[in-house]
């Protein structure tokens, strides 16, 4: 799948697209790369960024690395570690595979601020439909 196609086809995906407004930055076999600047409806009440937009952004990033026109996969469980706040509001996550069977899928997505520093590390597993 392009990124024009990725971009279109999870258009539809309107929480993640439209009310937080995450981006597609890029995409590759079993590989993708999403980007958001939280704003001050994502912000906790100690003033950084809420833990519930940081996940939002590693399972978007994970949806759009493993569902394609042809595959679609749903995810059977993730696990977050937050590892370091963020020093500043954009966050960019990625998703890389870490094996992909027939029916199960295996990805580890990291979050990094916009000066690089890791943020979370998330595991999540899907399974294809």
């Amino acid at each position: 799948m392009t990124l024009e196609e990725a971009r279109e086809f999870f258009a539809a995906d309107r929480f993640a697209t439209y009310k937080t407004g995450i981006t597609i930055d890029e995409v590759g076999k079993d590989y993708a790369r999403c980007s958001f600047v939280a704003t001050e409806n994502d912000v906790a009440a100690h003033g950084g960024v809420m833990g519930g937009a940081i996940f939002t952004l590693a399972d978007f990033t994970f949806a759009v690395a493993t569902n394609t026109k042809e595959q679609l996969t749903v995810t059977t469980s993730s696990t977050i570690n937050f590892v370091s706040m963020p020093k500043d509001r954009k966050l960019t996550g990625e998703s890389r595979c870490l094996k992909n069977g027939k029916r199960a899928c295996f990805f580890e997505i990291t979050i990094t601020d916009g000066a690089g520093n890791l943020v979370a590390t998330v595991l999540s597993n899907g399974v294809h439909l």
